[in-house]
């Protein structure tokens, strides 16, 4: 019987390094350090001098929409929203060229071997190595058992060797910026993963503790948290604006899951990350996620429901250090 129980735990053990999509992150949670801009909370912070003409820049009547859900249906694009993968620690690195060398992290990216060919790895579901492939197709990966979070843009599988646009790696237990002028996997240059909406956490026990991710048509320049820019249209929203739902928006008749999420809104915010469709609120891809709740939901909150909070606002406890991880 012994034999036969080690045998089965040999056995097991491949099982339980292979990477796992949208697995269980590493504790504590959120990520990152709780003083960190995506989960500072905001609820207190002065509304920035220009906030209504930003939001009548973005257009008052504008509904969110979750950019988020399950399978579409679409072979062009078969997945919504951002799937993450979870990873160990003894998960091979791997070379990848970016066309943004000089502002991408190197030394190496844990990318599972089953993203080269399976579908639903990368953003916007398709494999990387499909020809047919377009798109912003991030890939987030946390390796859990050294607390480290790599994203990836534009990412893609040639046949012989891995490309992508930009690269970043964020170490989870820092509050570094990246330095002035780099971008990240996203516009702003900023992490995405602390900024999707998750399942577990919509439906779990405790209250959401972080600023969700945003996209807007158009931005101008960019202030912190962010550190790149990405546009410089006049009145437009910088990157790393954050957007405030008002705290006298009534959300009572929405669903507990879905008051959840637009408590966090006005608690911790949105953070504009990236150019995109107005007020298009980012999630991640999980099948559970029910679209003919979320869809109406969204749309009712208009962009006149939020306010602006001042442009680079922050507590009181110093900006955070930029680096660069260049391996």
């Amino acid at each position: 019987m012994k034999r036969l129980l080690f045998a089965l735990l040999v056995a097991a053990l491949p099982l339980a390094g292979q990477p796992v999509r949208n697995g269980a992150l590493p504790a504590p949670l959120p990520l990152f350090p709780r003083d960190n801009w995506w989960n500072t909370d905001v609820s207190a912070a002065p509304v920035d001098a220009k906030s209504a003409s930003f939001i009548s820049f973005v257009g008052p009547t504008r509904g969110m929409h979750p950019d988020f859900g399950g399978d579409s249906g679409d072979p062009s694009s078969p997945i919504y929203g951002m799937p993450y993968v979870v990873v160990s620690g003894t998960q091979p690195r791997v070379s990848v060229s970016f066309d943004y060398d000089d502002e991408s992290d190197h030394g190496g990216y844990p990318i599972p071997e089953e993203a080269k060919t399976q579908q639903k790895w990368i953003e916007g579901g398709l494999a990387g190595n499909d020809p047919n492939a377009d798109g912003d197709r991030h890939m987030l990966i946390v390796d859990r058992d050294n607390r480290i979070l790599y994203e990836l843009y534009a990412l893609a599988w040639s046949g012989t060797a891995w490309t992508a646009g930009s690269g970043a790696i964020f170490p989870l237990d820092s509050n570094a910026r990246r330095p002035d002028g780099w971008t990240s996997a996203d516009a702003a240059g900023l992490a995405i993963l602390p900024g999707l909406i998750r399942y577990d956490e919509v439906f779990g026990p405790d209250p959401i503790r972080h600023a969700f991710r945003v996209t807007v048509r158009a931005t101008n320049g960019y202030v912190f948290p962010a550190s790149h820019r990405a546009g410089s249209t006049t009145n437009a929203l910088p990157m790393g604006a954050r957007l405030r739902l008002k705290a006298s928006k009534d959300i009572s008749q929405f669903s507990p899951p879905v008051q959840k999420i637009f408590q966090a809104m006005k608690t911790y915010g949105l953070i504009v990350a990236d150019n995109g469709s107005d007020m298009y609120v980012s999630g991640t891809y999980d099948t559970r996620w029910d679209n003919d709740v979320l869809n109406p939901a969204f749309s009712s909150i208009k962009a006149s429901d939020f306010e602006v909070v001042q442009l680079g606002w922050e507590p009181s406890r110093g900006r955070g250090k930029t680096r660069a991880v260049r391996h």
